[in-house]
């Protein structure tokens, strides 16, 4: 399992900001990342300083959204889906996707679920449910 620090994930974003902006070759899981910072321009500046970017704070009650943070669960949401894990992950983004006619407006909304799912099993101490968390994304997909 892989299983990064919050160095480690700081550092992969402003690696494949730099390789986008540079126009080196990427991996696979680098492209992913690379398309899903182009859909956030106002976090570019956050992945230009690699050295800044390590010692920066997002105090959540200072209004601040962390931009790896963001990124990461946009990463995930797109691994889940690759691999349909847990089961049943793929159809339900792609249901919201179609009806928010969006695959980032759609990603957002899973975000939304995902951080649901995984503050659940934190606060009781036990696995998170993946049958809640796509219970919750269809919920989304089929809601007014």
């Amino acid at each position: 399992m892989f299983n990064p620090s919050q160095a480690d994930v700081r550092r992969f974003f402003c690696s494949v900001y730099a390789k986008a902006q540079a126009g080196h070759s990427m991996e696979a899981i680098e492209t992913i990342a690379s398309q899903w910072i182009d859909e956030h321009p106002e976090y570019h500046a956050e992945f230009q300083d690699v050295d800044a970017a390590l010692l920066r704070n997002y105090d959540a009650e200072a209004g601040r959204t962390n931009p790896f943070l963001h990124l990461s669960m946009h990463l995930s949401i797109s691994e889940q889906c690759s691999i349909d894990q847990p089961r049943g992950i793929r159809q339900a983004v792609e249901l919201l996707t179609r009806r928010r006619d969006s695959l980032h407006d759609a990603h957002h909304e899973t975000m939304d679920c995902l951080g649901q799912m995984l503050w659940e099993s934190q606060r009781a101490g036990r696995p998170p449910d993946g049958a809640a968390y796509i219970d919750c994304v269809q919920r989304r997909a089929t809601k007014d």
